[in-house]
């Protein structure tokens, strides 16, 4: 009997142990919904497929550590899905992921029909459309909630609640593209507090967040007056205050101040000359002594730890979360079933890690298809910096990321296929080059400075390139330029300026003097690639292999020879003879060789180049001598290098010494 009764009780806390540990889900708190019906989608229509798989991909990316996360799903306007989430500052990612999970369901429930709608809850917002939302302040609609009682000291309470809110506004603005969201209480009265909170979605700059967080702040005298508590939540911000603590305090709060030590000493206790007893002094004396030495032991482990593995950390800023982009994966099967197990005849090109096939996927999409070399110099490094990096990218002169396959020793790439394939093929190419007329060369070189621009500086990230060149540049169906090929990219921090590598990637004839001598690489890196690209534009001819025509060293030094000697025209591509405007020529090659200077200070800015190209009414300073280089002559075109690599294969760098005369042409 007592042994049944010992089991018994065995049972029954083990039960209650297995029903302690089941995770329990929490059920989000709706607010409210944005459901216009002035666009709508029936419910077998290819925008309620790509919707689906947007979903996905959002629940899938909802463990986000910042609480946010945007994507896409489909190809072809208006039935691109575009979506984004945001979790409250404080949540946790579980909270975080039952809100987002439930808001994907409940929104097509609530409004089955809309293609641009927004979801409120407590714990998190969703947000999808047809049209690009990203990066974008957005107030053109909103929902203001209020608690209708009122604080007794209305004076008081303005003073309070503009202080809480001015601070919380310029911190979370602050917040960089992690978090944009910040919290703080203040005392009313000695009873009685107040919290704010404001938040924005990170892809926000941050004078777009401050203005959507002020413009929010400013509803508050107008809708709610001294009232207890209100919110105004937009699209791309919310704030709120309330007279208690809606938001999790230890989740953003200071550490607590240290205890108060007792005034007097027990009875027992022996006591020094100030009165505190030695026992108390010692006991507060070993702990603090042994916890600075164990932090100074810590720094310095950590430094030198970190400083042996910086490159290491830098060339893999991207990291090992794979996961981010797990909705795009695809199986090995399928990507042999769409290229006719990488036929010969679907091959379309070779990039600089393996080849590229034409494929067809199963609902009848053309897709490109980067089969990665197994002896090639990317590794599971750059494949993972060029799947997370170009999944994170939108823009119109961006190749798009379709998918991936990462299978056994099969690293694989799928992207939008492009029908006109690579700038190169085209532009040097006798039989293909006449297809490239001043028009179509004009537009590629705006389209590839307006989407170095959002890498540079419109973006999430701040992204160099490293390998911009004519075959990095897709063409789709209209001509537009698309960069292309993440895998030597390296990530920014939002005011950093430069970096510097000891292992050099990326093609000759492109490389900057900076980087290719001293691996120092820096958005003007990429400036000086892009001036090689619009020189080769205009000329038809490679820097690489520009000595075959017997004219000059590289196509640089023959381009600042006919400008010196007043002959900028004759730089021009033969075949634009009656197609080209002689203004718009002569700036691009005058812009060109400002980007190609030594001087890497000297180079502008893309968002420069942009202006210099669409406004004539700005004066372009006369560019300064390119870097020449003196190119060993080999018998075949190089190929992209990785210069840690290829120890054995070197290139020598010199500066022509020749005076320079400042000549503008005529």
């Amino acid at each position: 009997m007592i042994k049944s009764i010992k089991t018994s009780r065995v049972l029954l806390c083990l039960s209650i142990v297995c029903l302690l540990s089941i995770k329990t889900k929490s059920t989000p708190n709706f607010l409210s919904i944005d459901c216009p019906n002035t666009t709508s989608y029936t419910p077998n229509s290819i925008y309620k497929t790509n919707l689906n798989t947007l979903f996905s991909s959002l629940s899938s990316n909802s463990t986000s550590i910042n609480g946010f996360s945007n994507s896409t799903a489909g190809r072809n306007p208006p039935d691109v899905a575009y979506g984004l989430f945001l979790c409250r500052g404080d949540v946790s990612t579980a909270v975080c992921q039952d809100c987002v999970t439930s808001a994907t369901k409940e929104v097509v429930q609530r409004c089955p029909k809309s293609k641009n709608v927004i979801i409120w809850y407590d714990e998190c917002m969703l947000r999808y459309s047809n049209e690009s939302i990203f990066s974008k302040s957005d107030e053109s609609t909103g929902l203001i909630l209020r608690n209708t009682q009122n604080f007794t000291d209305q004076t008081r309470f303005r003073e309070i609640l503009g202080g809480v809110m001015d601070d919380i506004a310029t911190r979370a603005s602050n917040g960089g593209s992690g978090k944009k969201y910040a919290t703080k209480e203040a005392n009313f009265s000695s009873l009685q507090k107040l919290y704010g909170l404001a938040q924005c979605t990170p892809d926000l700059t941050l004078l777009d967040c401050n203005k959507c967080l002020r413009d929010g702040i400013s509803n508050f005298p107008s809708c709610c007056d001294g009232n207890l508590g209100a919110r105004v939540l937009f699209p791309s911000c919310n704030v709120r205050y309330e007279s208690y603590p809606f938001y999790n305090v230890t989740a953003t709060a200071p550490p607590p101040p240290p205890p108060v030590l007792p005034s007097s000493p027990g009875p027992s206790a022996s006591r020094g000359k100030g009165g505190i007893s030695s026992q108390l002094l010692i006991a507060i004396i070993v702990p603090v002594g042994v916890s600075v030495l164990l932090f100074i032991v810590s720094f310095c482990f950590i430094t030198r730890k970190s400083k042996k593995k910086h490159d290491i950390i830098e060339e893999d800023t991207i990291g090992n979360d794979i996961t981010t982009a797990e909705s795009l994966q695809y199986n090995l099967g399928a990507v042999q079933a769409a290229t006719n197990n990488f036929s010969t005849e679907n091959k379309i090109g070779e990039g600089g890690f393996g080849l590229v096939y034409k494929g067809t996927l199963s609902n009848g999409q053309q897709v490109a298809v980067k089969r990665l070399s197994r002896t090639s110099g990317q590794g599971a490094k750059e494949f993972k910096n060029e799947i997370v990096l170009v999944a994170k990218l939108q823009h119109r002169n961006l190749v798009r990321l379709l998918g991936y396959c990462l299978e056994g020793e099969e690293k694989i790439l799928i992207y939008e296929f492009m029908p006109n394939k690579s700038l190169d093929y085209l532009l040097f190419d006798p039989q293909q080059e006449e297809k490239l007329d001043w028009v179509k060369r004009y537009k590629i070189i705006g389209g590839i400075a307006r989407g170095m621009l959002y890498l540079h500086e419109d973006s999430r990230l701040r992204i160099i390139h490293r390998d911009l060149k004519a075959s990095n540049v897709l063409l789709d169906g209209d001509m537009n330029a698309k960069i292309s090929d993440f895998g030597m990219a390296r990530i920014f921090g939002v005011e950093q300026t430069q970096g510097n590598t000891s292992r050099v990637v990326g093609t000759y004839g492109y490389m900057s003097p900076e980087y290719g001598m001293h691996g120092q690489f820096s958005v003007k890196s990429d400036v000086f690639s892009f001036g090689v690209l619009v020189l080769e534009i205009i000329s038809g001819k490679k820097n690489n292999t520009f000595y075959k025509s017997g004219n000059a060293e590289d196509l640089l030094s023959y381009a600042w020879k006919l400008w010196m000697e007043e002959r900028p025209l004759d730089l021009m591509d033969s075949t634009l003879e009656g197609s080209y405007s002689r203004s718009e020529l002569i700036r691009c090659i005058h812009i060109g060789l400002l980007c190609v200077q030594e001087d890497p200070k000297s180079r502008p800015s893309v968002a420069t180049v942009i202006l210099m190209l669409n406004r004539y009414s700005i004066t372009l300073s006369d560019p300064q001598q390119p870097a020449f280089f003196a190119h060993s002559k080999p018998e075949s075109t190089p190929k992209s290098l990785d210069l840690d690599q290829s120890a054995n294969k070197s290139i020598s760098w010199s500066v022509n010494e020749m005076s320079i005369t400042e000549l503008d042409p005529r």
